[in-house]
């Protein structure tokens, strides 16, 4: 289990997290959203053991993954600003991480495949999709208990996206490990993730179970017979509303069967229920938090 408790990191005077709390159970796949900007690439680096916090600490397994070098062994980050050593190919970079840890050649070569790369040719000469593939076969092969992606599809045509997610899919089941994958492309996320986390002012205010949180939000249409005093839609836990011609479209928070009884006491005319997907979730979580 990943457990961030209280964390706070600043770059000079600028505080980018903020006594910042997260927990991620193991065999998870969460997705770590956020504005460009928020601090998600901070997040992922500071959970790697890459950064020295400011306060707080993080631990995977009861392990700081800063101060215990034996956890880092566990944990595999894909950044999204890629470097490698000068003149390597995956050939030699596969050589090189041999002493770091254990690579399973099997599922190496599949992974290798899977992107059709030249194990031969210098990295140099990638393009930085190819050059984070790269980096996504070294982690299907090492087989991490935590594997943290930075934008981990960005660069990927449809057909290797789709592959990719096929075969994080396998490696949870295959490991039970955790993965994190922070993304702006939100429908990148939705058929991948099981949890998620909306990072906005340096905290994580807005996290749980990916379909649990959809299905706790819909959207309604709504029209009457005669016009109505919306102060009606005070009872509701509303987070969006608006109107054209008669119609309303109501996003409310809240059990979606309580919201359409209450919605049906008003006796409308019309009435429609539409579910959101996770771009809409978390532009109704955003609009929410600022409002």
């Amino acid at each position: 289990m990943l457990k961030v408790n209280s964390i706070t990191k600043s770059f000079d005077k600028q505080v980018v997290l903020k006594d910042l709390d997260l927990t991620v159970n193991d065999g998870s796949i969460f997705g770590l959203v956020g504005v460009n900007g928020a601090g998600k690439s901070t997040l992922l680096r500071s959970i790697a053991g890459i950064y020295i916090l400011d306060k707080g600490t993080i631990t995977f397994n009861n392990e700081d993954t800063y101060k215990d070098v034996r956890v880092r062994k566990d944990i595999f980050f894909v950044n999204d600003d890629t470097y490698f050593p000068f003149a390597s190919s995956i050939k030699s970079l596969k050589e090189f991480y041999k002493s770091f840890y254990s690579i399973d050649e099997v599922q190496f070569n599949k992974a290798i495949a899977i992107f059709g790369l030249d194990v031969n040719k210098p990295i140099t000469t990638f393009s930085k999709g190819m050059k984070r593939q790269t980096l996504l076969c070294f982690a299907l092969a090492i087989k991490p208990k935590l594997l943290l992606l930075d934008e981990a599809f960005d660069g990927l045509d449809p057909v290797v996206r789709y592959n990719l997610k096929n075969a994080l899919a396998d490696f949870i089941e295959d490991n039970h490990s955790t993965i994190i994958i922070s993304s702006h492309n939100l429908k990148e996320l939705e058929d991948i993730c099981d949890s998620y986390g909306i990072l906005e002012n340096g905290q994580i205010n807005t996290y749980g179970d990916l379909l649990e949180s959809k299905a706790n939000i819909n959207k309604y249409q709504i029209a009457f017979k005669e016009p109505i005093d919306e102060i009606v839609f005070n009872d509701f836990n509303l987070m969006k509303k608006s109107k054209q011609g008669s119609v309303y479209t109501l996003v409310i928070k809240g059990d979606k069967q309580e919201t359409l009884d209450k919605l049906n006491a008003l006796h409308p005319v019309i009435l429609d229920s539409l579910s959101v997907n996770f771009e809409e979730l978390f532009i109704y979580e955003h609009e929410g938090g600022n409002r």
